[in-house]
């Protein structure tokens, strides 16, 4: 039988992260969670953390953890600071859940996990989008055959914006790779798989940002056996196209976050042909192209979530009651930190192969 025990946590930041996507969503979820402490440098946000949740606040993350009976911390802390404060809190024990990018490099990530399994507590990994109810409904599709062989799947995350704070920082871990990045990635190396490093070429650069980061990311996985992943997030796209695209031998399908549509045929349906080597002609002698009709069969699918729900707030709380399963009944952990090794590998050749971004 699932236990209920609510697990007790605090929050390392009240920034954009730590207050607006965790803290205002843990606070609703009070059947599983009670927030009982914040940790964060600013007054304002530690006055602001005791009128919305009632508990207590430090000005460090030390003292937080030293003087509170903790279930769990979550890691919000600035991305240049992820690695360096999750593993003090893994080295004295302490059950953590980081915001991505977990860290730099894969050795950083070997650290994290060695850290984990010497000391017993939990390491997890802020990858909610793993959650996505798109995502999931593609796996579905996918895993259903009707597609046939997968030979390409696009991930687009592409707009049009200038920004200049400091997530376009190298220093501080920032750019659209290690900053957008982890989630399309995740979600690509899901479905190329995580038995196996893909082929990597990946073309950098930076358009429109104020930073030295990169704001442009072209990267491109490929493997025997595999899917071709196509993967693009770029901040100078005037005419975003589909989120996913996924092409198929019997079929495709593409769409967003909100809505997709595939179409595909059946074999059994589909004219007998067979391969011709001399020109084709028409009954009457003349050239002709091949030519068939095929019965097409589609599906569509539209997000609809529960009580017309955020979207990030949906992905977060499926991801909290993951955990929750975990700390509280031992269910497995649905996103690994060896996965995320895996993906850090991935962004780590990318920084390889654009040195005219990462050496400037």
């Amino acid at each position: 039988m699932e236990e209920k025990r609510i697990v007790k946590l605090g929050i390392i930041g009240q920034g954009r992260s730590g207050r607006d996507i965790h803290g205002q969503l843990l606070a609703q979820m009070t059947e599983h969670y009670r927030i009982v402490a914040i940790a964060d440098s600013i007054p304002e946000r530690q006055e602001l953390a005791k009128q919305e949740y009632g508990c207590n606040v430090y000005s460090g993350w030390k003292e937080m953890v030293e003087q509170e009976e903790l279930d769990l911390v979550v890691n919000a802390s600035p991305s240049h600071l992820h690695f360096e404060i999750t593993l003090e809190l893994l080295n004295r024990g302490v059950n953590v859940l980081c915001e991505k990018p977990l860290a730099k490099t894969p050795e950083e990530v070997d650290e994290l996990i060695a850290a984990s399994q010497k000391s017993g507590a939990v390491l997890a990994v802020f990858q909610n989008s793993r959650f996505q109810p798109a995502f999931m409904q593609i796996r579905k599709v996918i895993e259903s055959g009707v597609l046939g062989r997968i030979v390409q799947i696009d991930f687009t995350n592409n707009n049009f914006a200038r920004r200049w704070d400091w997530q376009t920082l190298q220093s501080n871990n920032g750019g659209n790779l290690m900053n957008t990045g982890p989630h399309p990635v995740d979600q690509a190396l899901q479905f190329f798989g995580n038995d196996a490093m893909p082929e990597i070429t990946c073309i950098m650069d930076r358009a429109n940002t104020f930073g030295d980061a990169e704001d442009y990311v072209k990267l491109l996985m490929r493997g025997p056996g595999r899917p071709t992943i196509d993967l693009e997030i770029s901040s100078c796209s005037a005419y975003p196209r589909d989120t996913f695209i996924v092409q198929g031998t019997r079929g495709g399908l593409h769409g967003s976050m909100q809505k997709l549509e595939w179409k595909y045929f059946k074999e059994e349906e589909a004219p007998r042909q067979q391969l011709v080597t001399q020109p084709l002609v028409t009954a009457e002698g003349r050239p002709a192209y091949c030519s068939e009709t095929l019965n097409w069969h589609t599906g569509e699918w539209t997000m609809d979530l529960p009580g017309g729900r955020n979207l990030m707030d949906y992905m977060t709380e499926q991801l909290y009651l993951m955990l929750h399963r975990h700390l509280v009944n031992g269910a497995p952990l649905e996103v690994t930190p060896q996965q995320v090794r895996q993906q850090m590998m991935v962004m780590e050749e990318c920084r390889r192969q654009n040195p005219q971004v990462y050496e400037a």
